[in-house]
């Protein structure tokens, strides 16, 4: 997997300034919100693969933690989609989960346990009529929040 740079899109020193908004597609959004319904009430999880920088596929993947509070990418799905995402020229681009109980932000645990720097962690919120999708970035234990915008279409 290639990596992107540490940070990309946080001005360094300039606390601020927004980031940049992140330009999802709508059907990737879809995808992920209707994961997160079918996995209700336990936590969903998937990874995005992406392309230059941008989104293009969704993997969902089965929660080994098979819990409404905790997530892990079942690590047999987790090496089938990185083998499918080489093959495909795709990097780690995000790793969605959903909150089926609560606000779309990263918990301690979710802070503990982000290890890839580079991608972007998306938490969809069930708690709410309409779901509500939020991107983070996580590096060193520090959260960064980009708006998040969906392609129409």
């Amino acid at each position: 997997m290639s990596r992107g740079p540490v940070g990309a899109g946080i001005v360094p020193g300039r606390g601020d300034e927004a980031p940049p908004p992140l330009v999802l597609p709508r059907s990737l959004v879809e995808a992920m919100l209707a994961h997160a319904r079918a996995e209700a009430p336990l936590e969903a999880c998937g990874i995005v693969g992406g392309r230059g920088g941008r989104p293009v596929a969704f993997y969902p993947a089965r929660n080994a933690e098979r819990s409404p509070v905790r997530y892990t990418v079942d690590p047999e799905d987790q090496l089938r989609i990185f083998t499918t995402m080489e093959e495909r020229g795709e990097e780690l681009w995000g790793i969605f989960h959903s909150h089926p109980h609560s606000a779309a932000y990263p918990s301690p645990t979710d802070v503990r346990y982000a290890y890839y720097p580079e991608a972007y962690y998306l938490i969809a919120s069930l708690a709410t009529d309409p779901p509500v999708l939020r991107a983070f970035r996580i590096v060193e234990g520090q959260i960064a929040e980009h708006p998040v915008v969906v392609e129409a279409g």
